[in-house]
């Protein structure tokens, strides 16, 4: 009789891989990780959440399989930052980055053809919100620090345990049915 403990070990894996990259995306759509909610951006003009903007960093999370191992990593910079929180230096490369997006948001505002100024609309206040947050950043001092919060959608939780439990028993119990069967035959 064999009964390969590689495809326990291979199945269980692969199981844990699936459903732990369901429970982070989860994460993204709950706006929290597991039940600790991220916190509220401090600018009103933010539609949505901060890292679902673009939904660019929440494509990028991608799980790889070691021989034992699964871990989840994202080729974003930015990714670490705000999973784990911290604080940034501004550099001077920042600061030509917070300058483009200042104009790009002051040029997207739509004007008035009679007034020749900018139009009332909510749009162009949340354009023009923005564009100030930015100029306010673009004229921070390179190495000044800034303060990103945590906003956390992968790692370490009681329910990440309590899923890897649950896959592992249940694998396990199929491990058992396979050796009784095997046994009667």
């Amino acid at each position: 009789m064999s009964i390969k403990l590689e495809n326990f070990f291979n199945t269980s894996l692969n199981d844990i891989s699936v459903e732990l990259s369901q429970m982070f995306d989860r994460n993204f759509e709950t706006k929290s990780f597991f039940d600790k909610q991220w916190p509220q951006t401090k600018h009103t003009y933010h539609t949505g959440s901060l890292l679902l903007r673009t939904g660019k960093l929440r494509r990028s999370i991608k799980s790889k399989r070691g021989n034992k191992t699964i871990t989840w990593k994202s080729n974003l910079p930015y990714a670490k930052i705000h999973n784990e929180g911290g604080k940034i230096k501004v550099t001077p490369k920042m600061k030509r980055f917070f300058w483009a997006m200042f104009y790009k948001n002051s040029n997207a505002v739509m004007y008035s053809v009679k007034k020749k100024a900018p139009a009332n609309t909510k749009r162009n206040k949340r354009l023009q919100a923005e564009a100030m947050k930015w100029k306010a950043m673009a004229l921070l001092k390179v190495g000044s620090e800034i303060t990103i919060d945590q906003r956390q959608f992968i790692g370490g939780h009681p329910q990440v345990d309590i899923a890897v439990k649950k896959i592992i028993d249940n694998n396990i119990n199929q491990l058992d049915k396979s050796i009784i069967k095997k046994l009667k035959r």
